[in-house]
């Protein structure tokens, strides 16, 4: 029962992601303004943050007594994830609301690349069990 919890909160985590990042996240800039998407896309990323944090949480705590490596790979994106919430989002932000598009444009790349890599390391976890 705990691997089926293990595997299938990887599976949330992975489609939760995959949803916010590829669909959400480019409708909401399909849909709306620039000005009105940029707000309400930083209104949502705490959530999403959040949501990433509590259910890589979750999957750590039901790899851990079958695969403690999974686990790891989830421990690590809970904490990367809590780094990027409360530090990197916060810069974003800053460099948003000050102008400094360079700056924007690096930190925002860099946010892109670590959900990138937990997007890849729970889709790895997957595809390892099939």
């Amino acid at each position: 029962m705990i691997h089926a919890l293990a595997i299938l909160s990887t599976a949330l985590l992975f489609g939760g992601m995959t949803l916010y990042s590829f669909g959400f996240a480019a409708f909401v800039f399909n849909a709306l303004p620039a000005p009105t998407a940029g707000a309400t896309l930083r209104r949502a990323f705490p959530w999403f943050y959040a949501f990433v944090i509590a259910t890589s949480a979750m999957a750590a705590l039901f790899w851990w007594p079958n695969d403690p490596g999974a686990a790891l790979i989830m421990l690590a994106v809970t904490v990367s994830t809590g780094l990027v919430r409360q530090l990197l989002m916060p810069a974003i932000n800053r460099a948003t609301d000050a102008g400094q598009r360079k700056r924007f444009k690096w930190l925002h790349g860099l946010s892109v690349l670590v959900t990138l890599s937990h997007i890849a390391g729970a889709g790895w976890l997957l595809a390892t069990l099939a």
